[in-house]
């Protein structure tokens, strides 16, 4: 009895193994094309518009940073760096006294270097003496007073200037203003494109910065320090900006 209900009980496995083979053919078959068709409706209904907006904001500088300091020459390396040392301490004196704090104070170069003399062709050039240079970044807090800083300097004994740079002591606050005006440009811009394509902008998906930009000023170019009045000195405007892209979707 046991024999025939297994010879019966046979079929009906075969016939399950063949239903469930079928079954999982026919989920490997439809799989890619139930994945396509969701692609495609996610595409649909995210239609999207991408635009970029920039935004500028025009400030008058309100620092300076001077680099200035003294240069000497003399027989030996050690007169050269005395001599120096004298007229740089006069030069640092001398910054005390216009007020600048020790913040604003910072050596930018320091060196002593060999003076070599040209000899006739075929002879190794001389050493004839030696040159020390101690020149120091200053940030001048007050613009109104650069002219009569650099005359002061002067004085005291600075007979080089390397150059003269503007900046704004904390621009952050006007990058954040720049980057408000980049995003309504770019809101702007998308408007108009939404209007003429006869379509209504949906929400913002994402905001991505472009960059940002403070302007580095170029150094005025290097001179000897020979004044006799305060020096008419021009900040002029910078401009800081920013961009941003921002993609939206279209209802």
């Amino acid at each position: 009895m046991a024999t025939t209900e297994n010879t019966l009980s046979r079929p009906k496995s075969l016939l399950l193994a063949k239903s469930a083979f079928i079954t999982a053919c026919l989920v490997a078959l439809l799989a890619p094309l139930g994945t396509s068709s969701g692609a495609a409706f996610a595409e649909e209904a995210q239609r999207t518009i991408t635009v970029s907006g920039r935004g500028e904001i025009s400030v008058r500088p309100d620092i300076a940073h001077v680099e200035t300091g003294v240069v000497t020459q003399a027989k030996t390396a050690a007169d050269a760096l005395t001599a120096n040392t004298q007229s740089m301490q006069s030069v640092f004196n001398a910054l005390k006294t216009m007020g600048i704090e020790d913040r604003d104070i910072r050596t930018s170069q320091f060196s002593i270097n060999a003076v070599y003399t040209q000899m006739e062709r075929g002879q190794p050039n001389q050493i004839t003496g030696y040159r020390a240079s101690n020149l120091v970044t200053v940030t001048i807090r007050d613009l109104d007073t650069i002219g009569e800083a650099l005359d002061t300097l002067v004085t005291m004994g600075s007979n080089e200037l390397r150059g003269i740079r503007f900046s704004v002591d904390k621009p952050g606050p006007l990058l954040d203003a720049a980057r408000a005006d980049a995003v309504k440009d770019a809101l702007r811009k998308a408007k108009i494109y939404v209007s003429a394509a006869g379509v209504a902008l949906g929400q913002i998906i994402t905001i991505n910065e472009s960059g940002s930009h403070s302007p580095q000023p170029m150094y005025a170019r290097a001179m000897s320090m020979e004044m006799d009045s305060a020096v008419p000195v021009a900040a002029g405007e910078q401009t800081l900006s920013a961009g941003v892209n921002l993609v939206i979707a279209i209802e």
